[in-house]
C-alpha cells in the first residue's frame, strides 16, 4: 500500500473534531444496541455467566475493521453496499443477500417495536400492543418528517440513552475479579447450544444492516454535500474524509461494544447469579431485575429499552430503505421528502408496519428474535466475503483499495464469522 493511501493527515489538513468526525459511525454501533440486542445480549449473560464477556472484547476489532471497509465503499464510490453488489455482481447474488437481510430486518423491527411496547407496560402499566402502535407511528412521523440533518443531530442525542446500561452496574455488586476473567480468558464449549448462543451474540454484534447502514449513511452525505464527492472522483478530499471515517468508527463500535459489556455483565451479576438462566425478552429482563436489583435498576433498564428502541428502528427501517431501492434503482434518501422518493419511503413504511404486526399474531416474537440473531450470524458470511472482494477490487475503488490492516482485519471477521456459523451447523 502505497503513502498516499494510509489514513493520516498531511500538512495543510485540519484534523476534524471528535464531535464533528462522529456520525454514522456513531449511530450505526449505538444501533447495535437495540432491545433485540439486549435480549439477546441478557440471555447471553443470564445463561453463561461472566464467560461470555471474552466476545465482547474479541469482536470489538473485527467489528471496527468491517464497519470501516463498508463505510469506506460507501465515502469512495459514493454509493451504497446494494448499489455497489448490483454494479459488479450478478443478481442472484445480490437477490439472495438483499431478501434475506429484509426478512431477518423485519422480525428485527418487530420484536424491537415489541419490547418497547412491554418496556413501557412495566413502568406505567396499560396495553403493550397499542403502545407498541403508538411507537410505530412516531419513529415513523420522526422519519418522514423532520429534515434528514435535523433527524441526525436527534439520532445522535438519543445515543446518551445506552448510559442507563453502564449506569446499572453500578448499583448492583460486581466480583470484578470474576468479571475480568471472563472477559481476559476466552472459555468455549463445543456444544450446541453454546455455539448457538455464540452464534446469536455475533450476530447481533456484527449485523448485515449496520454494514448497509454506514455505507449509504456516507453515500447519503456525499450526495446531500455540495462540498463533498465520491473519492473516486476527488482523490483530494482522501486525507480528511478517510481520516473522519477512521475516528468515527473506532469511536462509535467501542461505545457499542462497551454497553454490550455492560449488559452482558448486569445480567451475569443479577440473573445468572440467582440461578435465572432463561431470559426471552428485554422486557422480561428489566422485570427481573426489578426483586433483585431495586427500582431504580429496573427503571433505566426499561427507559434504556424505549430509548434504544427509538434509536434503533430508524436505522433497521432505513438501511432495508436503502439496500431495497438501491437494488431497483429507485430514488431513495432521507434527505428527499416522501414526495420524490415515494418507493424508498414506501419500503421504509412497509417494513416497520410489518414488524410491528409481528405482534399481533401467534408467532412467537421470542423465538424469532432469536433465530433471526442466528441468521444474521449466517447471512453475514457471504456478505462479508462479497464486501471484502469489492474493496479490494480497483474496478469498484480506483486507488482507494484497502490498507493492509484493513484487509487483515476484515478478513479475520469474515473468518471468525465463518467458523462461528461452521461451529453450529457441525454440532446441531
Amino acid at each position: 500500500m502505497s503513502r498516499r493511501h494510509r489514513i493520516y493527515l498531511p500538512a495543510g489538513h485540519e484534523k476534524p473534531t471528535v464531535m464533528s468526525a462522529l456520525g454514522p459511525g456513531l449511530i450505526t454501533g449505538a444501533s447495535d444496541d437495540d432491545p433485540s440486542g439486549i435480549a439477546t445480549y441478557s440471555q447471553a449473560g443470564a445463561q453463561l455467566g461472566y464467560s461470555i464477556l471474552w466476545t465482547i472484547l474479541f469482536t470489538y476489532p473485527l467489528m471496527v475493521s468491517i464497519q470501516a471497509v463498508s463505510a469506506r465503499i460507501g465515502r469512495v464510490t459514493g454509493n451504497g453496499l446494494a448499489d455497489n453488489i448490483r454494479r459488479h455482481y450478478p443478481k442472484p447474488v445480490l437477490h439472495f443477500v438483499i431478501w434475506l437481510v429484509v426478512i431477518a430486518n423485519i422480525i428485527n423491527l418487530g420484536a424491537d417495536i415489541g419490547a418497547m411496547g412491554e418496556a413501557l407496560k412495566l413502568i406505567i402499566g396499560g396495553p403493550a400492543l397499542v403502545y407498541a402502535v403508538m411507537f410505530t407511528a412516531i419513529s415513523l412521523w420522526l422519519q418522514i418528517q423532520i429534515p434528514y440533518e435535523r433527524y441526525v443531530q436527534i439520532l445522535k442525542w438519543l445515543t446518551i440513552v445506552l448510559f442507563t446500561y453502564v449506569a446499572v452496574v453500578f448499583f448492583v455488586h460486581v466480583p470484578w475479579k470474576d468479571a475480568i476473567v471472563g472477559t481476559l480468558l476466552p472459555t468455549i464449549s463445543w456444544n450446541g447450544a453454546y455455539l448457538t448462543t455464540l452464534v446469536a451474540v455475533l450476530g447481533t454484534t456484527i449485523s448485515p444492516y449496520l454494514f448497509f447502514w454506514q455505507s449509504s449513511q456516507e453515500s447519503q452525505d456525499v450526495k446531500s454535500a455540495p462540498d463533498k464527492h465520491p473519492l473516486r472522483r476527488a482523490p483530494g478530499e482522501a486525507p480528511e474524509a478517510l481520516y473522519r471515517i477512521k475516528l468515527d468508527t473506532i469511536l462509535g463500535m467501542a461505545f457499542s461494544n462497551l454497553v454490550s459489556f455492560f449488559i452482558i455483565l448486569a445480567a451475569a451479576v443479577t440473573l445468572n447469579a440467582k440461578g435465572i438462566t432463561n431470559i426471552r425478552t428485554a422486557a422480561e429482563a428489566a422485570g427481573a431485575l426489578r426483586p433483585i436489583a431495586g427500582e431504580l435498576t429496573f427503571l433505566l433498564f426499561s427507559l434504556g429499552i424505549i430509548g434504544t428502541g427509538m434509536l434503533a428502528l430508524p436505522v433497521l427501517a432505513g438501511a432495508t430503505a436503502y439496500a431495497v431501492s438501491e437494488t431497483f434503482r429507485w430514488p431513495m434518501g432521507l434527505d428527499k421528502k416522501a414526495g420524490q422518493a415515494k418507493k424508498f419511503y414506501g419500503v421504509l413504511a412497509a417494513c416497520t408496519i410489518l414488524g410491528m404486526l409481528i405482534n399481533f399474531t401467534p408467532i412467537n416474537p421470542i423465538k424469532a428474535l432469536f433465530w433471526s440473531a442466528v441468521l444474521n450470524g449466517v447471512v453475514a458470511v457471504p456478505l462479508m466475503i462479497t464486501i471484502m472482494l469489492m474493496s479490494g477490487n480497483k474496478k469498484v475503488m480506483g486507488r482507494f483499495t484497502l490498507t493492509t490492516r484493513l484487509k487483515i482485519g476484515g478478513w479475520l471477521a469474515t473468518a471468525a464469522m465463518t467458523a462461528a456459523a461452521v461451529g453450529l451447523f457441525a454440532t446441531w
